[in-house]
């Protein structure tokens, strides 16, 4: 099980990366950190800046099909720098369009919006996207996490880092038959 961990250079919220990184290590895969330049990523505790992490794959190199699953962290200026980025973007509408599993907390969903990808879907998030999720399409819920399973593809999301542990229990499984489906087929 091969997991692509999608972030900016700066801005993501540390523990949306690491809880989620661990429980697809635990559950026995692969993750993989892409981001939209090389080097290392900085991460964030709110405003402050925490650990930095070494960048595996540039997103331009990066394929979709090469993965069972995706994971977007949020922190406010993560997904507000991938949103700009039409690499990042296309690299997020792929796992959409292939029907592989995404996973997104926080303000990650931004991404999901500017990748067209939330139209027709229930979803949730930091609070303050409520309006964005609804103007792109999107049903907003106020739960710790919401799993959607319209086609093509499922999308887990949840609100923000008190959810984590809901939000793992609910994508790992997801990611995990993605995988088994893959391996048969």
């Amino acid at each position: 099980m091969r997991i692509a961990f999608l972030m900016a250079p700066e801005g993501v919220e540390q523990i949306e990366l690491t809880d989620p990184w661990h429980a697809v290590v635990d559950a026995g895969g692969e993750p993989v950190l892409v981001s939209t330049e090389p080097g290392q990523i900085q991460a964030f505790n709110h405003l402050d800046k925490a650990d930095v992490f070494p960048v595996q794959q540039v997103v331009g190199e990066a394929s979709a099909d090469s993965f069972d699953g995706l994971v977007l962290p949020g922190g406010v200026a993560n997904p507000d720098a991938l949103r700009m980025n039409g690499e990042a973007v296309s690299f997020v509408r792929d796992f959409f369009e292939q029907g592989r599993p995404v996973a997104a907390i926080c303000h990650a969903p931004w991404t999901l919006i500017e990748a067209d990808v939330v139209r027709g879907r229930t979803l949730t998030s930091w609070p303050s996207l409520r309006t964005d999720i609804t103007n792109a399409g999107g049903t907003w819920v106020d739960e710790q996490v919401s799993v959607c399973d319209a086609q093509p593809a499922t999308l887990i999301t949840s609100r923000k880092p008190d959810d984590l542990k809901a939000f793992c229990e609910a994508f790992v499984p997801e990611f995990q038959k993605q995988h088994r489906s893959a391996t048969r087929g």
